[in-house]
């Protein structure tokens, strides 16, 4: 059997047992075919009849010519699913992937928001309406206390104490924190409970803390959109997530000097390296000052 014949029927497995998407095993089938042309021109070899010594000189080649530690992990992960199912098929004795590691992958850092535009985004609702105003408040209280957007969507009246400052949050696994929120989040909330809430909910009765025209509550979708449409009021052009504001409530909060355990504390991350990744997160954004403000640079 030779090398195109095997692809083929290998990407038709991954197919009809996994029904992975055309352009999912579009990239299989090129990877696969990168690598079997290399082996013929480079050791006169075929994918299927290739050692271990001759595959990692093929993933070297990549490194050395510029590839990510990322897209090598990938076609390496592509070999071993074909090399497993050769071995199945009993088109080869042995699996020449089996013993070669995978290169290791930073983190991706998670994108986030300066200082200066989270405060543009929290400018940008017209709040001399009721929907402006709820929006601006559901900013304040995203970016003071680190919510995920779908523990924001579903507070309650009563899982805040305005008196103590406080947000009482149910999060993943039905886990309960208590989050402080601070004196400005405070007063816009105060501000919304006596005014703009009950403008939007004209006499009728809601669960939600932050309701809709309809008398409802409001879903992560929706407030997300309002979101992106409040940041292009802001004039900001980068990409956010549901999650932007969260990142940058931690990542100021330890860019301030903040101990790592009382993010964890207020994120509700269950580990402590799950919130490590907002240290590298500062770390970056030194060498960047550092790069754009020194000499040296």
């Amino acid at each position: 059997m030779n090398d195109e014949q095997a692809i083929a029927l290998f990407t038709d497995m991954l197919w009809l047992e996994r029904g992975l998407s055309r352009n999912t095993l579009a990239s299989y089938q090129s990877d696969l075919r990168k690598a079997s042309k290399w082996l013929g021109q480079q050791h006169g070899t075929s994918l299927v009849r290739a050692g271990q010594e001759q595959l990692l000189a093929w993933l070297a080649s990549l490194v050395a010519a510029g590839q990510s530690a990322r897209t090598s992990a990938r076609r390496l992960s592509a070999l071993r699913q074909f090399f497993q199912h050769a071995l199945r098929e009993g088109w080869v004795a042995v699996d020449p992937s089996l013993d070669i590691q995978a290169p290791r992958l930073g983190r991706p850092l998670p994108k986030t928001l300066t200082e200066s535009e989270v405060l543009a985004l929290l400018d940008a609702p017209d709040t001399e309406t009721a929907e402006g105003f709820r929006d601006r408040c559901m900013l304040e209280l995203l970016y003071a206390t680190g919510l995920r957007v779908s523990e924001l969507v579903g507070l309650h009246p009563d899982q805040v104490s305005l008196a103590q400052g406080l947000v009482r949050v149910t999060g993943k696994g039905g886990k309960e924190r208590l989050v402080p929120m601070g004196d400005e989040a405070q007063d816009w909330l105060q501000g919304f409970m006596r005014g703009a809430r009950q403008e939007l909910l004209r006499g009728r009765v809601c669960d939600a803390l932050f309701p809709t025209r309809r008398g409802s509550g409001m879903t992560r979708q929706a407030f997300w959109y309002r979101v992106r449409k409040h940041a292009r009021t802001a004039g900001i052009r980068k990409h956010l997530s549901p999650h932007t504001l969260r990142h940058a409530f931690a990542t100021h909060l330890v860019n301030h000097g903040a101990d790592l355990r009382v993010v964890q504390l207020l994120l509700g991350h269950s580990d402590l390296s799950t919130t490590q990744i907002y240290t590298h997160v500062a770390k970056e954004r030194l060498k960047q000052l550092h790069a754009l403000h020194h000499p040296r640079g």
